[in-house]
């Protein structure tokens, strides 16, 4: 298999857990660290336009949102899994609720006490993405702070019991989805212990999982990479989809973020979109994304 390469920076909580799932799959790995903030001219040679972190790279497969990335790990190193029994898949559910209603809260509550230190730039580019200005950020402070005490409150039930991982004996996707709700509030200096024990300990557990055997990489060398290697081929789109298989389609996020991968479509099931493209730099790449949380359009 070609090397598995993760976009990514090191105060990214999705990225995060990424990088705990190779941890926990002792994967060897590459490192290609992006900027915070668009533009990100080398990722966008990859993906095509989208702008979210992280992103995995394998060989000129390219893996957007960690919903699929995750999926991809699986499928790569099978064992140990990110869905332990007796939770199984159950996990998926817990790290959507932490990836979802969860996140925001988080984010308000560690950003809510520096966000005089974050530069402008970086508010308009999450309002632009996320529609998280500093305008409506800054009134809704008191509810993120409210919500992020409950659930921290509901995760501390959780584990309380002295199970050492939410599914049991064994770390899955969802203890490192949930980890990372704690994990970024290093930003604003608070440290696990400062929510208790139970949820220290855990945390502790989880954290040591470590991030695997990481090398790093340039953006050239990634791109180079792709364009050294052979996309797979093994796609194809679901009959009575509204779409075909060659069909010239648009790819982007729920939301306000205008960022789009545009393509010919090889891929469509309940699951995954996938689209290929041609870059100058990086070459022929096939850019697989979810097909939940992602709105698919014929290009205009």
């Amino acid at each position: 298999m070609p090397d598995i390469v993760l976009h990514h920076y090191a105060t990214s909580p999705f990225s995060e857990v990424i990088r705990l799932a190779l941890g926990l799959k002792d994967i060897s790995w590459k490192s290609v660290e992006i900027p915070n903030i668009a533009p990100k001219p080398d990722l966008t040679a990859l993906t095509g336009g989208y702008e979210r972190t992280p992103v995995l790279q394998i060989g000129a497969d390219i893996y957007c949102d960690t919903a699929i990335i995750v999926d991809r790990l699986e499928r790569a190193v099978p064992q140990p899994s990110l869905y332990p029994q007796p939770l199984g898949l159950a996990g998926r559910m817990i790290a959507l609720w932490a990836g979802g209603p969860a996140f925001r809260p988080a984010v308000g509550h560690a950003l809510g006490a520096v966000h005089e230190q974050i530069p402008q730039a970086f508010w308009d580019d999450r309002a632009r993405r996320f529609g998280l200005s500093r305008e409506a950020f800054l009134p809704a402070l008191p509810h993120f702070e409210a919500q992020f005490a409950a659930n921290i409150a509901l995760l501390e039930q959780a584990l309380d019991d002295g199970r050492r991982f939410i599914g049991g004996q064994q770390a899955g996707h969802a203890d490192l989805a949930l980890y990372m709700l704690v994990w970024f509030q290093s930003l604003r200096g608070q440290r696990p212990q400062e929510f208790g024990d139970v949820i220290a300990e855990w945390a502790g557990r989880v954290g040591a999982i470590g991030h695997g055997q990481r090398e790093d990489w340039t953006a050239a060398q990634a791109i180079e990479h792709a364009r050294a290697e052979e996309p797979l081929h093994d796609f194809a789109v679901a009959p009575n989809s509204g779409f075909h298989a060659g069909d010239i389609v648009s790819v982007s996020p729920e939301g306000p973020d205008s960022a789009a991968i545009v393509g010919t479509l090889i891929g469509l099931d309940d699951c995954t979109i996938t689209v290929s493209r041609e870059d100058k730099r990086a070459g022929k790449v096939h850019v697989h994304v979810p097909r939940a949380g992602q709105v698919l359009t014929a290009a205009a």
